[in-house]
C-alpha cells in the first residue's frame, strides 16, 4: 500500500513534470499560434478566477496598509515575471529557459545578501559563482548557438528570474502573516491589472480559427496544470514532507526538458530542436545544479515559501 509520503513524492513529480513539460508545450503555440502576452493574459485571468473560487472558502481579511505590498507584488511576480518568462520563451530553447530558471534560489540569496543584509557562508559564495558562471554561460551562449536558442531570449528569461526573486523576498512578510491562498488571490488579480494593457490587443488580433483542437489543449495546459494543478500537488505534498524535500525538485526540471526536448527531436523529427542539445548546455545546467545544490544546503525554504514557489516556476 502506498504511504502518504509516497503519495507526496509521487504530487512533486507530477508537478515537476508539468514545469518541465510546460516548458515546450508553451513554446510550441507562441507565436505561430499565439502571442506571448495574449498568452499570459489567458493564464493569469484563468489562474485568477480558479484561487479566487477557493479564497470564497477562505475568510481571511487582508489590512489595508499592505495592500501597497501586494500590488508591488503583483507586479514583480506576475506581471513583469510571466510578461518576461513568456516573451523569453518564444525566442530561446526550452532547454536553456529551464535552466536560466533554476537560479531563481541563487539570486534570491544574492538579493537578500544586499536588500536584507543577511550573512552568508564561503560555501554559498562559492555556489553562487558556480552558478552564475554556468548561467552566463547560457545567455552569452545563446547568441551563438544553433537551434531554437537565442541571446535575447535567455535575458528575457535571466531578467523574469531576477524579478522573481526580488518577488520572493518582498513577499515572504506578507506569507507569514496570511494564508497562502489568499496573498496569491491578490497579488493574481493586481497582476492581471498590470498585464491588461499589454496583452489585450494581442489577444484582440488573435486568430482563433486558426487554432486546432492540440492548441485548446496546450493553452487549457498552461492555464490548469502549470499554475492550478501545480499548486494543489505542492499543497498536499507539503502536509508530508519537509519544504526542502519540495524544493529539491526543482533539479529535475532542466532534465525533463532535456529529455522531452529530445524526444520532440529525433523521435518525432522536429529537427528544429536537434541542435538545442550540446556540451555548452550540459556544462552550464550541471555548473548551476552545483551551485543551488550549494546554497541551499543548510538552508531550506520554509513551508510557505515554498508554497508560494510551487505557483510559479514558470
Amino acid at each position: 500500500m502506498i504511504t502518504n509520503t509516497q503519495k507526496a513524492h509521487l504530487a512533486l513529480l507530477g508537478a515537476n513534470i508539468i514545469y518541465g513539460a510546460n516548458f515546450l508545450i508553451a513554446k510550441g503555440i507562441m507565436p505561430d499560434k499565439m502571442g506571448p502576452s495574449a498568452l499570459v493574459l489567458l493564464r493569469i485571468i484563468g489562474a485568477s478566477f480558479m484561487f479566487w473560487f477557493i479564497k470564497q472558502f477562505v475568510k481571511e481579511k487582508v489590512d489595508t496598509k499592505d495592500f501597497k505590498l501586494l500590488i508591488v507584488c503583483g507586479l514583480l511576480g506576475i506581471s513583469t515575471n510571466m510578461l518576461l518568462f513568456f516573451h523569453g520563451l518564444s525566442l530561446t530553447s526550452p532547454i536553456d529557459a529551464s535552466i536560466i530558471m533554476t537560479t531563481t534560489p541563487v539570486i534570491v540569496l544574492v538579493l537578500s545578501v544586499f536588500l536584507l543584509k543577511e550573512k552568508i557562508t564561503t560555501n554559498k559564495y562559492i555556489g553562487i559563482i558556480i552558478g552564475a558562471i554556468g548561467a552566463f554561460l547560457l545567455v552569452w551562449f545563446g547568441k551563438n548557438s544553433g537551434g531554437t536558442s537565442s541571446f535575447l531570449g535567455n535575458l528575457f528569461v535571466f531578467l523574469n528570474a531576477c524579478s522573481y526573486g526580488l518577488y520572493l523576498i518582498l513577499v515572504k512578510p506578507l506569507m507569514l502573516k496570511y494564508k497562502a491562498i489568499t496573498v496569491i488571490s491578490w497579488v493574481f488579480l493586481f497582476g492581471f491589472i498590470f498585464v491588461f494593457p499589454f496583452g489585450i490587443n494581442d489577444l484582440l488580433n488573435t486568430n482563433f480559427d486558426a487554432f486546432t483542437t492540440n492548441t485548446y489543449i496546450a493553452i487549457a495546459f498552461v492555464i490548469i496544470g502549470t499554475t492550478f494543478l501545480t499548486y494543489l500537488f505542492n499543497v498536499y505534498a507539503l502536509n508530508y514532507v519537509s519544504a526542502s524535500v519540495n524544493g529539491s525538485f526543482i533539479y529535475l526540471q532542466p532534465v525533463l526538458s532535456f529529455i522531452m526536448v529530445s524526444i520532440y527531436a529525433f523521435v518525432l523529427g522536429h529537427e528544429e530542436y536537434a541542435q538545442d542539445i550540446n556540451l555548452i548546455k550540459i556544462l552550464s545546467c550541471f555548473m548551476v545544479i552545483i551551485g543551488v545544490y550549494m546554497i541551499s544546503k543548510k538552508s531550506p525554504l520554509t513551508p510557505k515559501e515554498a508554497k508560494f514557489m510551487s505557483v510559479k516556476k514558470v
